[in-house]
């Protein structure tokens, strides 16, 4: 029981700590506003979603440590070179599969390109696309499938840990973003933390986006758990990123859209997104697990 009490521990600190770090972090942003003005100006709830992520790469080596990892490998952090195959396949992969979804809803003309948008603010898109995926994608990848999946199956079979993984990745990302009405005090970010909660209580939101959120995390972690380290992994959720940072950006919706099919400008909260990710688990799945390099785990 020790380990899945440190993971409950770590999860509060992510979510408590975070909503108590965050008005700090705004307040301080507030401080230093003639010098990172795009900060001050910032809403309230990107802080309480910074400082959850703050929060969980501060903890994630003391979880790892209190879940028995002591080194990079045991996280799926290998030496890059020789690997890059495998980076590209997942990359390619995630490409094209969300290119499906978005190339669907494009040709039922269900959404359709905004023609106004300059030469410079695609450029700008996607340039800012290819390296906030890139970027997220390694963080995400190390804490979710090195730390929470990679700790959680060193003392559960891998599959349950696969679920209870992929159920989390799910969580935090179906939080929901909430303004705050009110000046910003020290207990703002708990006042916010149920209002992020909500998607909950809406049942067009939680089914499919919630079920789609954890297919993603299922794919995501599977590809950890056959190919032995992160690379696969990294690439399938840069490839994923870069649309959902372009999609609502280069399209807008026709009136009368059912969202509930074809989703939004979120790209994966729909039954397409829905279908086209239980493939992609499908195409994972039946990759071949590499024997030479299995990640540390229950049999």
């Amino acid at each position: 029981m020790r380990p899945i009490r440190a993971l409950l521990i770590y999860l509060a600190a992510v979510f408590i700590g975070g909503a108590l770090l965050a008005p700090w972090l705004w307040h301080l942003a507030r401080l230093g506003g003639p010098a990172f003005p795009s900060l001050a100006r910032a809403p309230f709830h990107r802080y309480v979603d910074r400082s959850f992520l703050l929060i969980a790469l501060a903890g994630l080596w003391p979880l790892l440590r209190a879940l028995g990892a002591t080194s990079r490998r045991e996280i799926g952090l290998i030496s890059p070179f020789g690997q890059f195959q495998r980076l590209g396949a997942g990359l390619l992969l995630g490409f094209v599969s969300l290119a499906l979804v978005a190339g669907l809803a494009l040709l039922g003309h269900e959404r359709v390109l905004i023609a106004q948008l300059t030469a410079g603010k695609i450029a700008g898109t996607l340039m800012g696309a290819a390296a906030t995926a890139g970027l997220v994608a390694i963080i995400e990848e190390i804490l979710f499938r090195g730390g929470v999946f990679g700790g959680l199956r060193r003392v559960v079979y891998w599959p349950m840990a696969l679920v209870a993984s992929s159920a989390i990745y799910a969580l935090v990302h179906f939080l929901q973003r909430t303004e705050l009405a009110g000046p910003v005090q020290w207990h703002s970010g708990l006042v916010l933390l149920p209002a992020m909660l909500a998607g909950f209580a809406d049942g067009h939101q939680l089914v499919p986006g919630f079920f789609n959120l954890t297919l993603a995390g299922l794919a995501l972690g599977l590809a950890y758990q056959r190919t032995g380290n992160l690379y696969c992994s990294i690439g399938l959720h840069a490839g994923w990123i870069f649309w959902l940072k372009t999609y609502g950006t280069f399209t807008v919706a026709v009136s009368a859209t059912p969202d509930w099919f074809w989703g939004t400008s979120k790209l994966i909260d729909g039954w397409l997104a829905f279908l086209v990710l239980a493939l992609v688990l499908a195409v994972v799945y039946w990759w071949p697990e590499n024997r030479g390099r299995r990640p540390l785990t229950l049999p």
